[in-house]
């Protein structure tokens, strides 16, 4: 296993971390991956990650949601009806470009087969390209494998780099993937968890910075080549799907959605004309049971003046977490021979301790 960035001694931002540092720090969340990878009959560099919000409960108890297309080169299904009810009510689901709808419809169907679902579903399912990697139009992924990262959503830790949905993405010129962080925040009634998982498929070698510091022009590509210098078509894309426990209507969960581009700007992201930067955020603070007599709901808000902490805690996860992604994603050789380095964590714990934002006696100096 490699580190992650707090084991190499590199702390971001002033908020503590839930007890996993993980998505599944809000309570009820649970996240579930099935990674695809063999050579014949044709390569597979592929996945899927699903995050059940409330667990097996989302179904028939929706969370409170909202979105923000930071640049739109990219699909996430369900998301006129979200803009336009406020709710979530399906687990998320987080493949690649051209096996969205195999996902969307194992969602449709697991929802039918256990009788979830009354009049009709339309679940969120979004992408990035993994085409470098993996042979794309070989369609590798089936229902089945959909449903297995279902099975598989547990609470407690959640893997991380070349798994699921993020096993063949590249992030910055280095091997990406999967990544989460999470953060706590004290209010006036409560303690609350901001979580966060991104899909990190996007960016530029010099554009790579970890608190402020340029670590992607401070890593030459004589140490660790760039995979591609001429590669034609995607590069780019970012999904990051934000939680809360903290009682948010929709338009505060769009407002946090808005709050992860500066995560992602801290990182080295600016949105590229071709990347898809779509970003969900979900709250569980209040309850909406989708069956039932009671025709009025009680429902719990944060006034809008007291969520700026949300917002610094939000930047700071996804900040965080990308660079999980980073840290924890392996060398991977794919499609065509296509080799992608991981990002060199030995060399990213010096650089960061010369400049004073490590403790150099931390341990997991893996390569």
């Amino acid at each position: 296993m490699r580190p992650r960035l707090r084991d190499l001694g590199i702390s971001l931002g002033q908020f503590p971390t839930g007890p996993l540092n993980t998505i599944t720090d809000i309570p009820g969340v649970k996240v579930g991956h099935c990674t695809v990878i063999h050579d014949k009959p044709r390569i597979a560099r592929t996945g899927v990650t699903m995050i059940l919000p409330r667990g097996g409960d989302i179904w028939h108890n929706y969370a409170f949601a909202g979105y923000h297309s930071f640049n739109g080169n990219g699909e996430m299904t369900g998301i006129p009806w979200l803009k336009e009810s406020g709710m979530l009510g399906s687990p998320i689901g987080l493949t690649n470009t051209h096996q969205v709808g195999v996902v969307r419809d194992a969602l449709v169907e697991r929802s039918v087969r256990l009788g979830y679902t009354h009049s009709f579903l339309l679940p969120v399912v979004a992408e990035t390209y993994d085409g470098w990697l993996n042979d794309i139009n070989a369609f590798h992924l089936t229902k089945e494998h959909a449903f297995a990262a279902l099975d598989a959503a547990q609470s407690g830790p959640v893997a991380e780099g070349n798994v699921g949905g993020g096993t063949g993405m590249i992030c910055h010129d280095f091997k990406g993937g999967i990544g989460t962080s999470s953060r706590v925040v004290t209010m006036v009634d409560g303690r609350y968890t901001i979580g966060v998982l991104v899909q990190a498929n996007y960016g530029d070698r010099a554009l790579l910075r970890v608190d402020g510091v340029p670590i992607g022009q401070l890593i030459p590509d004589a140490h660790t080549p760039v995979p591609f210098k001429k590669l034609p078509g995607p590069s780019s894309s970012i999904i990051i799907i934000v939680g809360t426990d903290a009682p948010l209507l929709p338009n505060q969960c769009n407002r946090l959605a808005q709050r992860a581009t500066v995560g992602l700007a801290r990182v080295g992201g600016t949105g590229y004309n071709g990347s898809g930067d779509i970003f969900l955020a979900f709250s569980t603070g209040n309850h909406l049971l989708a069956q039932g007599s009671k025709f009025l709901r009680d429902i719990q808000m944060v006034p809008n003046r007291q969520m700026d902490e949300l917002f610094n805690a939000t930047a700071e996860a996804v900040e965080e977490a990308i660079l999980n992604a980073l840290c924890a994603a392996e060398t991977m050789v794919g499609f065509h021979g296509h080799t992608v380095h991981a990002l060199p964590v030995d060399r990213l714990q010096e650089i960061m301790t010369a400049y004073g934002r490590a403790r150099a006696e931390a341990g997991g100096s893996e390569k």
